[in-house]
């Protein structure tokens, strides 16, 4: 019995000496915008040691998808495009090859080729293409014309003109990364913010907010919150970029049929496992519209929130209990 008790003195000692589990947090400014990293550590050394080697980790993965990288892989995919295959790293051939599948599942609304027809919008100048300028380019839309050669790891986009933009899917594709990263490192529990491509991993609980996309008060924008726990979260929003000429209003989500801002969405949020998912459907939601979107994210097992024009939320059944909408 001694010898019992002397095991739990020693336990209990060892309990109170060990280092309280501490939040951690970073950003950097990568991928063209601001990347926040969260994490629970022991220590700021080890807190720092870990979103570091995360940080380098979405470096890395944006030289080889960045389309305005000259030396990035996806742009050597664009100057070769209609020419011949190009040799790519495992990361970017299963970045297109999940683009691929969104698109399928998507029915083409999510389509990473659509990079000529969003070239001809300049959102900063309140720039827009003419009808010629869109037919011209059009034809050029189709993610159906990108050959993927597993063997050899090769992408060859069949079409001279075409380009391959990694855009819709490279955050969330980077948000995964960084989770594998801050895992390896020894971190059981954080959060990678990318913009608008949100992972949480591990036991803790992290409270998201959405974005409201018509606030009545700027200062209290969030329309709602969202209880995030080993799951990722996308938004997309006609509010990210946009203008309004002639009294009607163009924002940068285009419909790849059309060369047209989509019509009918303001904003939708996905939540799933992995944010190269949530990334990509987010978009092929929004262009799909409200209601086939949200039928389509019950078909893929999914869960999400959609406003549609007008205000009508409409919130997927699983989300009961971890979404809380404010009155």
């Amino acid at each position: 019995m001694r010898h019992v008790l002397s095991a739990l003195v020693i336990l209990a000692l060892i309990i109170s000496c060990a280092p309280r589990e501490k939040t951690y947090r970073k950003s950097s400014v990568i991928m063209d915008t601001v990347v926040t990293i969260t994490v629970v550590a022991h220590s700021r050394e080890g807190a720092d040691s870990a979103i570091d080697a995360a940080f380098g980790e979405i470096r890395r993965i944006e030289k080889l998808l960045s389309f305005w990288t000259g030396d990035s892989e996806i742009a050597a995919i664009y100057h070769n495009a209609g020419v011949r295959g190009v040799k790519v790293s495992a990361e970017t051939r299963e970045v297109i090859e999940r683009s691929i599948d969104i698109s399928e599942q998507t029915g083409g609304a999510f389509d990473p080729t659509v990079g000529p027809l969003m070239r001809l919008w300049d959102f900063h100048e309140k720039k827009m293409p003419t009808e010629e300028e869109i037919t011209k380019n059009i034809g050029l839309v189709d993610y159906k014309q990108m050959e993927i050669d597993r063997e050899n790891s090769t992408a060859f986009l069949k079409v001279k003109g075409m380009s391959f933009d990694t855009g819709g899917i490279a955050k969330g594709y980077a948000v995964d990364r960084a989770v594998d990263v801050l895992k390896a490192e020894g971190i059981e529990s954080g959060l990678v913010a990318i913009a608008g491509d949100i992972r949480g991993f591990g036991p803790k609980t992290w409270k998201i907010g959405i974005r409201d996309p018509r606030p009545e008060n700027p200062e209290d924008g969030v329309m709602a919150t969202v209880k995030l726990k080993d799951k990722a979260i996308s938004t997309s929003g006609d509010y990210e970029r946009s203008f309004t000429k002639d009294g009607v209003f163009y924002h940068h989500i285009l419909d790849p049929k059309t060369g047209l801002p989509a019509r009918g969405t303001w904003s939708v949020s996905v939540i799933a496992d992995k944010a190269v998912l949530t990334d990509g459907f987010s978009t092929g939601v929004f262009v799909i519209g409200p209601y086939n979107g949200f039928k389509l994210l019950g078909e893929l097992g999914m869960e999400g929130v959609i406003v549609a024009e007008g205000g009508k939320v409409l919130a997927t059944p699983g989300l009961e209990g971890v979404v809380e909408f404010k009155k």
